[in-house]
Formats: C-alpha cells, structure tokens, sequence
C-alpha cells in the first residue's frame, strides 16, 4: 500500500474530532514524521501567544506568561506501520484508523489546548515529538531532554497516552537481565560424562516460581511488580548435552526503586549466578501530592490509577519532572489493525483539560 496522507495541512478552527481526523490522515509512520510536524509547526506559528520551536521533527510551542508554575502537555507523532487502516472514518460515534488510540486524539486535543487558551491559569509547554514507537536513540523526547534540557523545565507533565480518558499516574520501571548456567557437552549417549546447563536453569525458574510480587503504596496507588522469565535459550544438537543455557528474565518494578536499587534486587535474588543487565528503563513517581497534579486530578474526577506499563513519563522523572499518563482511547487497541477510539473520550479530555487550564471554569464551562 502506497502513503495514505491525504491533506498535510490541518485546521485548528474545527473541533476536536474532526482534528483527529485530519491527524490521522496525515501517514506518520516512524522515522516518516516529517510531514505531521510541517503540518503541527505550521498550524501553531500564527497564535502570537505561543513561542514555537522546532527541533528535528519535534515542535514545542509554549506560553511565556510569567505564571507561578509550569505545566507541559506531551505527545508524540508517529504511529507504528499502516496496516490497511487508513484513511480515518468515524461511524456511530466512534472514530477508526491508524493512530486514533496511539495517539493523535490526544495530541488533536494538545493542539486545541494550544491554539485557543491564550491565557492559561499556569503557563504550559506542549511537546509534539517524533519517533516514540521505535528504538529509544531515536525517541524526539529523549533527544530534547538531553540537548535543550530548559525547554523540558517544569513543574508536572502530563503525557497523553491512550488510558480511556483515566488517570494513570507515573509508571514502573522495566530491567532485562540475563542469567547464564555453564555445562560441559557429552554425547547424550554418555551424559553422565557431562554436565547439562539447561537443566542446571531448574533452580533459576523455582526461584522465579516462588516470587511474591511487592507491592508499595505510592502516593495513595498501589503498585504492582513482576518478575517473570521471558527467554530461555540453549542446546547444541538432538544428541549433544548442551553447555550453555541463558534464561532471560524482565523486572517490572515500581517507582519508588531506582535502575540501581532493582539491579541490587534482582542480584541478591539470583544470589550465587553472574547477573548482567541488558536493557533498563527507570520508573516514574506520581507526584499527585503538588499542587499542579491535585488541581489536575479535581478537574478530571479525582481518580487515578497506577501505571503499570512503562511510557515517556519516565523521561520527565528523569529530569525531575513528575508525570502522569492521560488520553483518550483504550491501550489495548494500540498497534491493533482495527485501532478505534470514542469521540466522547476525546471531547472529554478536552474539556476537561480546559478546565483545569481556565481560571474560575466550572464543571458546566461557565465561569
């Protein structure tokens, strides 16, 4: 299937629903991001209320009204392949096609945030940034947070991943590692000349099988973490003892632990084998205790759920910036080919973002 963008101009003049439509339309793909952000810088440089920056193909547009605090309202661009799902078309409320979940009805949302609140009650940063669904050297949020760190300054962050229009605060954080058991080969005719490192591993999986995930309460959430085997790899031939055997265990921990305090974990619990991390991603603090993030949660309902997934808002709690998740659409339908999302759940988020961003709004929109 050829590209599948149809118009790469948008309309921040028509409401939401409609902007996702016209979101959708525009073939994103990673690494293919360049026609979206044109399309996202241009729509924003005519609002003089906005400074916009562009950075590679992420776009920042942001307030610089000298208020107490600062908010940022993030998403990201690219979409994973097409997938027989484009163009977009909206049937019975509901709006179809690649990236309505993940996510552009949550950045459609950023860009009406953006374009009609001239003047906020706090002063707010939106992130338009490219290549989130691929390999992390290419993530545009990663890249600004280590080359223009100031334009990433901030009090509290919103990402706006798909969560059915529901809070989840931070995430936990995810360690790779890989435990290796040594043998000695021996023709399986002869294994008592041998020594068999894949049975060797039983004694890694009864660990595993007798792990009691912890569960610590942060800010009012309880978190949830996971420790499961995810690879097992070894053998030689049908007839060969093998002599090596590399089991693959993933870490989900909660936000309260650092890289340094679950790699220190995962150590004493695999006490006796060599353990090498192969892949880490730190977790998220909710910071629902600020003052930003409890004016936040009043607005949208007062609820908010544990983030149990790993997602860009660990970047902010990197530099010190605390995080929620917060869009429209259910994550289970992300990447899926019949990717659909409600128009109520976008309307809403918009609506409700407005409030928290409108000083004296009530929950009717009158002040």
């Amino acid at each position: 299937m050829g590209r599948m963008t149809l118009d790469v101009s948008l309309d921040l003049s028509v409401d939401v629903v409609e902007l996702t439509r016209q979101l959708i339309d525009i073939e994103s793909v990673s690494l293919d991001e360049q026609a979206i952000a044109d399309a996202v810088e241009a729509a924003l440089r005519p609002h003089g209320h906005l400074e916009v920056i562009r950075h590679g193909n992420t776009v920042v547009a942001r307030t610089m009204l000298g208020r107490g605090e600062r908010v940022i309202i993030a998403g990201h661009l690219d979409t994973v392949p097409v997938n027989g799902n484009l163009p977009a078309r909206l049937e019975d409320g509901i709006l179809h096609g690649l990236g309505s979940v993940d996510m552009k009805g949550g950045v459609a949302v950023q860009l009406k945030l953006a374009a009609a609140l001239s003047e906020p009650v706090r002063d707010v940063t939106y992130v338009f940034y490219d290549a989130e669904e691929i390999a992390a050297v290419h993530n545009g949020l990663g890249k600004l947070g280590a080359e223009r760190p100031d334009l990433l300054e901030a009090e509290f962050a919103i990402l706006m991943e798909p969560s059915n229009a529901v809070v989840e605060a931070g995430c936990q954080g995810t360690m790779r590692i890989e435990i290796t058991t040594v043998g000695e080969r021996a023709h399986t005719a002869r294994s008592w000349m041998g020594v068999n490192a894949i049975h060797a591993a039983a004694d890694i999986l009864t660990r595993l099988q007798g792990y009691v995930p912890r569960k610590p309460v942060i800010d009012g959430l309880e978190y949830h973490e996971g420790l499961n085997a995810v690879f097992i790899n070894g053998g030689v031939a049908g007839n060969v003892l093998p002599d090596e055997c590399v089991v693959t265990v993933n870490y989900r921990y909660a936000p309260d632990r650092s890289e340094q305090e679950a790699a220190a974990f995962l150590r004493d619990f695999f006490v006796g084998y060599a353990v090498v991390v192969v892949d880490s991603s730190p977790g998220a603090l909710p910071g629902l205790s600020l003052p930003a993030a409890k004016a936040f949660l009043d607005a949208v309902g007062g609820v908010a759920n544990p983030k149990f997934g790993w997602t860009d808002v660990s970047r902010f709690s990197a530099l010190g910036v605390p995080a929620v998740n917060f869009g429209p659409g259910d994550p289970l339908l992300a990447h899926k080919q019949e990717e659909h999302v409600p128009v109520e759940q976008i309307e809403r988020c918009e609506q409700q973002l407005t409030r928290w961003l409108t000083p004296g709004l009530t929950e009717g929109g009158v002040a």
